[in-house]
């Protein structure tokens, strides 16, 4: 219908955001409505997904007519937002930043560099920006609810972990455990992508290949093989995350630093 109305596409992709921004508040409406207050998080992450949407498209239609090599440093540049934004939502956990930082590079940037290198994700920047965002993003994703599990299980069992460790347990095996549960949740939305890719859900890249002209068959393949390295660099980042964490969640005297409160990580 509002295609038939608007045919400029400037105008089209501002009334359709405007509905999609609608639509957002109208869920904020109704959680409110029940309680839940998510107000301010709602409104700023519409807004701020908006504006960098729009920054991240000027940026990508100069780095379109630039070397390739650019797309590294714009890699580069998402993983620390990426790292930045995981470390806010784990509030409380000690060195959240640095766990993240270190978590989302290492779980996403070796996937992003070793299928560059084997040539599974062209260098081109139209290939290796989209691709390469997405990898973050669901690493970002994954270490968020690693560490916010983490510590909602620590905070949970205060004291059976301080208990344990008066009587002479190891900090690192007091919290296994909960490192575990952990881990094993961050990676649930990934297994379940994994799993119910093409069944529950068509992903827009297969949908993009197909309508670019692509082979149906050689479009499923490398939808797959996208989702499987968006597991990949999940697992890693997961895997990495918990062990880390565990470091900064106790001091060198191997006492608990982890304690419930409004705190943010740094």
């Amino acid at each position: 219908m509002l295609k038939t109305v608007f045919t400029d596409q400037v105008a089209l992709g501002s009334v359709q955001a405007a509905l999609a921004v609608a639509v957002t508040l109208a869920v904020m409406l109704l959680a409110r409505a029940r309680a839940i207050h998510l107000e301010r998080d709602i409104v700023v992450a519409v807004v701020r997904g908006i504006a960098q949407i729009l920054a991240v498209g000027s940026v990508l239609l100069l780095l379109l007519r630039g070397p390739r090599w650019t797309g590294v440093f714009l890699l580069v540049g998402m993983t620390i937002a990426a790292a930045t934004t995981s470390a806010r939502r784990a509030r409380g956990v000690p060195g959240a930043f640095r766990v993240s930082l270190t978590s989302i590079g290492l779980g996403a940037g070796s996937v992003i560099a070793l299928m560059t290198w084997a040539g599974v994700i062209d260098t081109a920047i139209t290939a290796l920006v989209p691709i390469g965002s997405m990898i973050v993003a669901n690493a970002m994703n994954t270490n968020s609810l690693a560490l916010n599990r983490f510590r909602s299980e620590v905070e949970s069992h205060v004291g059976l972990i301080e208990t344990a460790l008066a009587l002479g347990a190891g900090a690192k095996e007091t919290v296994s455990p909960y490192v575990r549960a952990a881990c094993e949740a961050s990676l649930i939305p990934a297994i379940d992508s994994l799993r119910s890719l093409g069944i529950v859900w068509i992903p827009g890249l297969m949908t993009g290949m197909l309508l670019s002209g692509s082979e149906p068959i050689y479009a499923a393949i490398y939808q797959f093989v996208m989702i499987a390295l968006i597991f990949s660099a999940s697992g890693l980042t997961a895997l990495t995350s918990t062990l880390l964490i565990r470091t900064y969640a106790f001091s060198p005297a191997e006492q608990l630093t982890l304690r419930p409160g409004p705190a943010a990580g740094g």
